[in-house]
């Protein structure tokens, strides 16, 4: 193992903000809590050795079982990240978003931030 540096990335996930047209009684929410989500992202190694970091907002549609139905890129970094953002989105999986007791399609913005720790570690 090659050990120029120890990286080791950071993913916030933050709150999601849903739009819709109507009130939803509940958001879509994450199977599994924001450690599912993690695990899907993959900091892209092009990203790591040039020192890109930043938050990627990926605009999702949730369809009425808790699947992606479309990602797209809200706010840009860096080409990379914002692919690694969407891939992990997209291989999410959801509760649905409930309106009158019933499950609805939702749109929701998902921030997703990269920050490398490259700390020396200790000799």
């Amino acid at each position: 193992m090659k050990n120029f540096k120890k990286v080791i990335f950071l993913i916030i996930i933050s709150s999601f903000i849903v739009f819709a047209q109507e009130e939803l009684d509940k958001m879509p929410e994450i199977k599994g809590g924001i450690q599912e989500l993690a695990k899907n992202i993959k900091y892209p190694e092009s990203a790591k050795v040039e020192g890109i970091e930043g938050k990627v907002l990926v605009k999702a549609v949730i369809d009425e079982v808790g699947n992606v139905e479309s990602a797209e890129v809200e706010k840009s970094v860096n080409k990379d990240l914002d692919e690694a953002a969407i891939s992990a989105v997209k291989l999410t999986k959801f509760t649905p978003g409930e309106k009158d007791g019933k499950f609805v399609k939702a749109e929701v913005v998902i921030p997703i931030k990269f920050k490398l720790d490259s700390k020396k570690e200790k000799s």
